[in-house]
């Protein structure tokens, strides 16, 4: 994604219209941000593209541990509305966190497909909201919701933050030119092609509670990366 200039007008509106300007005390009340409608779908654009050159063995790519066995039955749209509902993170996270995934993707033959964007996703949006919210909850939690293990989900956290060589910082303009970019692209794709939501015959659902938030809620984490906090995941 090539981020285009911006000004303060096209910023205010572009956050607004994202809805990341929607007050933490009313999230509950309100429907879903549009951000994850539009970063839904340029994730489907991506991973289609991705998956016809695979196809025609135009590119090659490398295994990550990102990738799953199997394909999550959940859709992206459904499957990013499902952390937001219950990581209870801000919506700018999402748009921080797909800054971090393409950061990662820039690494030689990695390619993000079926098998690999739920995961990419979700550690993402976890990274990012440990990076820029006030509170946040451990990793067996973000586990839980995004239907992966604690091992795992602390493995897929580590690889990001070392891949991204631990550097999480954002300065402004990269956000803004982000959500703008965001809302141009994606919002094509919208209104030419509806986003999928049936689950595809034969593939695997990731495991997935709606009990989540009543069976496996911690204390919020109030904690910033440090080496206290890497040294305190379990293996």
């Amino acid at each position: 994604m090539d981020p285009p200039t911006t000004d303060a007008g096209d910023e205010l509106e572009s956050y607004s219209s994202l809805g990341l300007t929607v007050p933490y005390s009313q999230k509950d009340n309100a429907k879903f941000p549009k951000v994850l409608l539009l970063l839904s779908a340029y994730l489907d654009k991506i991973v289609k593209e991705n998956e016809e050159l695979l196809d025609s063995s135009e590119i090659k790519e490398s295994t990550t541990i990102f990738h799953g066995q199997r394909v999550p039955e959940l859709s992206i749209k459904l499957y990013a509305e499902r952390i937001f509902k219950y990581a209870q993170c801000s919506p700018s996270c999402f748009v921080l966190g797909l800054i971090y995934m393409e950061r990662y993707l820039q690494q030689p033959n990695i390619y993000m497909t079926s098998f690999s964007v739920h995961r990419l996703l979700i550690t993402s949006v976890v990274v990012a909201a440990k990076f820029i919210d006030d509170s946040f909850f451990n990793n067996a939690y973000y586990g839980r919701v995004g239907g992966i293990s604690t091992r795992e989900m602390n493995r897929l956290e580590l690889d990001l933050l070392f891949s991204l060589d631990f550097r999480l910082k954002v300065n402004l303009e990269t956000f803004r030119s982000y959500c703008l970019q965001l809302e141009k692209e994606a919002l094509a794709l919208v209104l030419e092609r509806p986003i999928q939501v049936q689950a595809t015959n034969g593939t695997k659902p990731l495991i997935c509670n709606s009990s989540v938030d009543e069976t496996c809620k911690h204390e919020l984490v109030r904690e910033r990366y440090s080496s206290q906090a890497l040294q305190g995941c379990s293996w």
